[in-house]
């Protein structure tokens, strides 16, 4: 019991650590600064409050990308897309996932065996609702974009289980 406890703070300690959080002199609101995996300056990073991202994105989005929702399977409108293209992050436009890596899971989100490129994307550890996950983020915007397990087809053996809401597609 001591041990799942240990796991449990020290996950959510990791979680913390990875969000530097930054008051505004002038508003009071926090502004999270999402720092990349690869070099600094390489992408650019949005920085946003919540209220702009609020402001900014339908209700359904923002509950995904910003409140780490969940969208039911088999309801997403990329779940079942087969069209040759780009899936880009709703939120910032960022490049993440090439219909080349999609294959069908089974599980009712659209599935990725890997990124479309090393840096577009971030992961970090997820324990809400009592799983221990590792959650995937865009590396630009911060946005929740679902999570990673390690199932998928070679040659990565990862499966990126995304939610349809977090994507937009661009067709080749």
């Amino acid at each position: 019991m001591i041990k799942k406890w240990l796991l449990i703070i020290l996950t959510f300690a990791f979680i913390i650590s990875c969000a530097k959080v930054e008051r505004s002199v002038n508003a009071g609101e926090e502004k999270k600064v999402y720092i990349s995996s690869e070099k600094e300056g390489k992408m650019d990073k949005i920085e946003k409050t919540e209220e702009e991202w609020k402001k900014e994105l339908p209700s359904d989005v923002c509950y995904i990308m910003r409140e780490k929702g969940t969208e039911r399977p088999f309801s997403g409108k990329y779940y079942k897309h087969k069209e040759k293209g780009i899936y880009v992050c709703t939120a910032c436009g960022n490049e993440l996932f090439s219909s080349n890596s999609k294959f069908e899971s089974g599980t009712g989100w659209p599935s990725f065996y890997e990124a479309i490129e090393q840096g577009k994307i971030e992961t970090k550890p997820d324990s809400i609702g009592g799983m221990i996950r590792i959650e995937v983020l865009c590396a630009r915007c911060g946005g929740h974009l679902g999570h990673v397990f390690d199932d998928g087809p070679a040659p990565t053996g990862k499966r990126f289980c995304i939610n349809s809401v977090s994507l937009e597609f661009k067709k080749e």
